[in-house]
């Protein structure tokens, strides 16, 4: 029995909610301490196989800022700041990745990709943004996905009219239906698919009824893990099916007069799924 279980891959995940290198942390790394934003925390990402989160702005010094509430936009450097952080992957499908506009967001891919940081969810088309990242880890293949859906902001900016399309640059939208084809397709490539949700109502802890539906959705088809984000407090996680769904893991880095409360999801993955929370 023990050769068996140490002959089986196991992958342990770490997963954090929404990482924003802007405002006073963005001053930090524009001042040279690249290290600030995740001094006291570095040493527990690192002990993971694989990290990701929720980037939650541009990044880089290009573009304009765009029509809406709130724009973020981190300095170029915070790209180095999350490698020396241990993130091995971010979603960009998130309500600030186009802040900045188009070239900002591709900017920001270029420079992550420069660390050796993947990224989802977005892209230069739809098909892009719908790709799937793809990488094995410890013998165990996974492929990672990542939508958002959320709600039309208090100031009227509609996230929705920044999902790519086949000739122009944006996020993977999460509708269901499209859900399920890219989990599908993905579980033909890997051992086990990831979700990466961003959804919700902002600051309200129980999941949205679009937010369960783009979950639900995912698992149906096949993945096994479904990771959320955007409401800035902790969800709940609930085991559907075969699959788990953490549904809001919260603030990460993000300066915000919100809940203090933060989490790290780690998750030991083997060939059937989710075996540890």
């Amino acid at each position: 029995l023990e050769a068996l279980l140490e002959d089986d891959p196991l992958v342990h995940l770490a997963a954090v909610g929404d990482v924003m290198l802007d405002r006073a942390l963005g001053e930090a790394i524009r001042a040279g301490d690249l290290t600030y934003p995740f001094a006291e925390i570095t040493s527990l990402l690192m002990l993971a196989d694989f990290t990701v989160g929720n980037l939650e702005s541009a990044l880089g010094d290009q573009g304009a800022p765009v029509n809406k509430g709130y724009t973020f936009r981190a300095p170029p450097e915070a790209a180095q700041t999350l490698s020396m952080a241990g993130f091995d992957l971010l979603s960009l499908a998130n309500n600030h990745a186009l802040d900045y506009g188009p070239q900002a967001l591709q900017q920001g891919m270029d420079l992550l990709h420069q660390q050796d940081i993947a990224t989802v969810g977005a892209g230069p088309d739809q098909a892009s943004a719908h790709q799937p990242y793809i990488r094995q880890v410890n013998r165990l293949t996974l492929a990672f996905l990542a939508y958002v859906h959320v709600p039309v902001e208090v100031r009227g900016f509609n996230t929705q009219t920044w999902t790519a399309t086949a000739n122009h640059p944006g996020l993977a939208w999460a509708d269901p239906a499209q859900i399920q084809a890219d989990v599908s397709g993905a579980c033909q490539q890997a051992d086990l698919v990831i979700v990466l949700l961003h959804s919700g109502y902002e600051s309200v802890p129980k999941p949205s009824p679009p937010q369960i539906a783009a979950a639900h959705a995912a698992i149906d088809a096949g993945a096994n893990l479904v990771i959320g984000h955007h409401a800035h407090v902790l969800q709940g996680i609930e085991f559907y099916r075969d699959g788990v769904i953490a549904y809001g893991l919260g603030n990460f880095a993000f300066e915000d007069a919100g809940p203090p409360e933060s989490a790290i999801l780690n998750a030991w993955l083997d060939s059937d799924g989710v075996r540890q929370l």
